[in-house]
């Protein structure tokens, strides 16, 4: 008997997956555990092991198309086995009324297949196939062409395909042409279709944007501190030695946040705003797919020590590709580091629906007057806060980044509270 393998639910708000590439294809035995496909969120890619054995007898859905979660993705059994009880209502729909020919002219599934001669063949030479029996073809791995067409003026249409899936012919020999006189230029681009989590992020910064009102406010602080703090972990022995100002940068914030509740929040809707007691830290990730925001949960309670190791620990599975959905969920705010690419100020976008983003500069060689007048060079850290202007003013948002760069400022003193 025929079974199904189904799309996997990966996580628990993921409602949808897009295929990637299919490792198999319509003939092929399996066994379980073998790799079928791989599919991706709009936050990471997994691999879909088969949870059958036997041959692959039809797949339903090609490379890139998205499938709801926990439906049937391809059909596995005896080779020869029904399986159209299996198959998804969008996934190969009946054709359309118009392309039912007569039945007079309707063709015997037992007849022998040949490549036909009343083929309806288009000006630049194509054969006239059907959307539906063409995606079919598609699927199963076959030469739509070779099928013997029941359809209006000789149009190739899905049961023509699927006629010839059960009662395969061997392709006709193709003359070689000569070769053309001329050759063709290379195209000078190339045309790139977005990965899920690419079509993710245009969706995601677009409604941020076109949302929201966003305003950001630039500002500096003296990283003396942190600098020295940081240069005594390193020359540290263990774990405290591979503490980043990244990761200073993220505890000062979650620390700060606490008072700043209407940074700290969601918005509902245009009237209503949602506060929270503690601080999820989402941290921005650079990945070879694109942008993610893995999420620290009760980072305000969490130690230096403990969000260096965290943050490090999600980073590392959203480059590998392995990280759960769920972890790249329910950040309250989000800190977004560019100080390592060398950028002194930048306009940060609210990933929604949170009501601010922090964004983390490089430091500069500045000038500042000192109490005795002596004029000295100082390192300054820059810090870029967007915040939606509905929840949250101006004034607020400078307090908060006021207080912020006083805390890194006196960083050891933040830590003894």
């Amino acid at each position: 008997m025929a079974n199904a393998v189904i799309m996997p639910k990966a996580g628990i708000t993921v409602e949808s997956c897009i295929i990637g590439t299919w490792e198999k294809k319509v003939g092929d035995s399996v066994k379980v555990g073998d790799i079928l496909f791989t599919y991706e969120t709009d936050k990471a890619s997994f691999e879909c092991e088969s949870t059958e054995e036997g041959t692959i007898l039809e797949i339903f859905f090609n490379d890139g198309d998205e499938v709801p979660c926990l439906m049937n993705v391809c059909a596995i059994g005896a080779p020869g086995e029904d399986c159209s009880a299996l198959r998804p209502g969008d996934a190969a729909p009946a054709e359309a009324p118009q392309e039912e020919a007569p039945k007079a002219e309707a063709v015997s599934a037992a007849a022998p297949q040949a490549a036909p001669a009343e083929t309806t063949v288009s000006a630049d030479g194509k054969v006239a196939v059907s959307p539906r029996a063409k995606k079919l073809a598609e699927r199963a791995g076959v030469d739509a062409s070779l099928a013997t067409p029941t359809g209006p003026n000789g149009r190739i249409i899905e049961r023509d395909v699927r006629n010839l899936m059960e009662n395969p012919v061997a392709a006709p020999v193709q003359v070689a042409a000569a070769p053309a006189s001329t050759a063709i230029p290379e195209a000078e681009y190339e045309d790139v279709k977005f990965s899920g989590i690419r079509r993710a992020i245009s969706k995601s910064m677009s409604t941020s944007l076109s949302t929201m009102a966003q305003l950001t406010h630039n500002t500096s602080f003296d990283a003396t501190a942190i600098l020295a703090y940081r240069k005594l972990l390193k020359n540290s022995e263990g774990d405290v030695s591979g503490i980043t100002l990244g990761d200073i940068v993220l505890y000062a914030v979650s620390r700060t946040l606490l008072n700043h509740p209407d940074l700290n929040a969601h918005m509902l809707d245009d009237n209503n705003i949602r506060l929270f007691k503690h601080v999820n830290l989402g941290v921005a990730v650079d990945t070879p797919r694109g942008l993610m925001v893995p999420t620290i949960f009760n980072a305000d309670q969490k130690s230096l020590l403990e969000i260096s190791k965290e943050v490090k620990e999600l980073a590392a599975a959203c480059r590998e590709g392995n990280i759960s959905p769920d972890k790249l969920s329910g950040g309250t705010f989000t800190v977004s580091n560019l100080g390592n690419m060398g950028v002194e100020s930048f306009t940060p976008v609210i990933n929604p629906p949170q009501t601010g983003i922090l964004g983390v500069c490089g430091t500069i060689d500045r000038v500042k007057k000192g109490k005795d007048g002596e004029i000295k060079i100082y390192p300054a850290m820059g810090l870029s806060l967007t915040y939606d202007h509905r929840a949250v003013d101006g004034t607020p948002a400078a307090r908060f980044q006021k207080e912020l760069g006083y805390n890194l400022e006196n960083f050891t003193a933040l830590l003894a509270k």
